[in-house]
């Protein structure tokens, strides 16, 4: 009878072609960096009619870039290591992995922005947030931005995807949004009134170890008797959250919808606005240009929450239309942020958010940098991710077909790597379209069919032309 050495059953080959650990080449018909291109409009695509193209990594790193032949010269030199694997993609296009810049992970799935689970809330958020990382990644997101999660749920999550505990996208986690007493997503549980209240909440949200504060400047659509385009927070407080986050090492994002709460979160210096809508209080979007012009200016990133079924709200009633392309043209950073987990818009819509990106005016090449390089420094992983270059990490995918002249090629995934590891993607089922389910709300009392901007805009206005007629005596 032998004995083994160890008690700890050696691992078996399984369905992951990379390791993370290993040095391995992938290689593909061509290769877009995440940066731009030589001429206007264009991105930065390597081919070589002669080889394949394609990244080395060294682990969970990226060690070059380029045509196989110089792939495996750089392989030779790496200190201590066999010969690579090499990984062929034949048809394919390889990519940085794609980032969300707003996403909700602990309420994806559900059918209200904040189920009441009872005793069991933070365990059900919890399993939620974990179900959401798999099926970030199994679309094809290797990164994302938290931007609201009860709990600090989000910064549990992160920590353990960093620590191979779980599968999922990296995480930069904002744990609750700071906003006044019964404002808008009140119900996350920060809560805060006045200037000693404002810094408790920012140091008491550096203590949970978040990457991001945000804040809600305006109201919002989900909240009962919160009007989106009123601000929430005067200039003077919205400073102060900017500020105390700055000095404690973070960034600040700010939930705005209305003109007046954009305008005072860039004066207070956000670094990072989610919606931008330019709702006014006639409950329409009307841009202001000079404010664009000052955004871009002072370097805000920026998302309009373009998700799949907008252009579909828009055709409907063009009252919600995204400034997107006006904001582009004004030289603001337009990112990638779908509001992702909040009823009706689920994660695994993510590619059908990029192409209503590009419905509403963004050129296909801004998109591809919105969802790659820019995005991933908007949430802070400049350097990091978001391009296959040297030294980052090696976040990528493979797509079958070429996305610079389709993006629905982005669905036809035939890799999807984190730190050099190989994700097994799960299979994601499909949804109806949330504008094919319209028809069968209208004409139906449904308390529990979640509203639509312009439905909730339409009240307002409704209510306004009533009190216009009423007799003035």
């Amino acid at each position: 009878m032998t004995t083994s050495s160890t008690w700890i059953t050696p691992p078996t080959a399984g369905s992951e072609r990379l390791d993370g650990t290993e040095a391995a080449i992938v290689t593909a018909d061509r290769l877009l960096t995440g940066r731009r291109g030589s001429t206007e409009a264009s991105l930065e695509v390597l081919t070589d009619p002669g080889h394949r193209v394609g990244v080395l990594l060294d682990g969970s790193r990226i060690a070059a870039v380029g045509a196989l032949p110089a792939l495996q010269a750089a392989a030779a030199s790496l200190p201590g290591r066999t010969p690579p694997r090499h990984l062929d993609l034949e048809g394919a296009t390889l990519m940085p992995g794609l980032i969300d810049t707003h996403v909700h992970l602990a309420t994806s799935g559900t059918d209200v922005e904040y189920p009441d689970y009872g005793d069991l809330e933070i365990q059900h958020l919890t399993l939620n947030a974990a179900r959401s990382a798999r099926e970030l990644l199994s679309v094809g997101v290797t990164a994302v931005q938290s931007l609201g999660a009860r709990h600090y749920v989000d910064v549990a999550l992160r920590d353990a995807i960093a620590a191979g505990s779980l599968r999922g996208p990296q995480v930069r986690a904002a744990g609750p949004q700071i906003t006044t007493t019964s404002g808008h997503s009140w119900q996350a549980g920060s809560e805060v009134d006045g200037l000693d209240s404002i810094r408790h909440a920012v140091r008491y949200h550096h203590k949970r170890d978040v990457d991001t504060v945000k804040f809600m400047a305006t109201g919002g659509f989900t909240t009962g008797g919160s009007a989106p385009w009123n601000a929430q927070f005067t200039t003077e407080e919205m400073a102060l959250i900017v500020s105390e986050s700055h000095r404690l090492g973070h960034l600040c994002a700010a939930h705005a919808h209305g003109t007046q709460g954009i305008d005072r979160a860039t004066v207070a210096g956000v670094d990072y606005l989610a919606h931008a809508s330019f709702v006014s209080t006639a409950g329409r979007s009307e841009f202001d240009p000079g404010l664009a012009d000052r955004m871009a200016e002072a370097g805000i990133y920026v998302d309009c929450t373009v998700t799949a079924e907008l252009p579909a709200l828009v055709a409907y009633d063009d009252s919600f239309a995204p400034p997107v392309r006006l904001l582009w043209e004004h030289g603001v950073r337009v990112v990638t942020g779908h509001d992702a987990g909040i009823p009706a818009i689920p994660h695994r819509s993510y590619v059908g958010g990029l192409e209503a990106l590009e419905q509403m005016g963004l050129p296909r090449s801004e998109v591809i940098l919105a969802a790659t390089s820019r995005a991933a420094a908007a949430i802070g992983l400049a350097g990091v991710t978001g391009v296959l270059a040297v030294g980052y990490d090696a976040d990528l995918i493979a797509v079958e077909g070429d996305p610079t002249q389709d993006l629905a090629v982005l669905r036809c995934l035939k890799l999807v790597a984190t730190k050099g590891r190989e994700f097994v993607a799960d299979p994601v089922p499909g949804l109806a379209r949330r504008a094919e389910r319209r028809g069968q709300q209208e004409g139906r009392d449904s308390q529990a069919a979640p509203l639509w901007p312009d439905e909730i805009l339409g009240a307002y206005r409704d209510r306004a032309r009533r009190a216009a007629a009423h007799p003035q005596v």
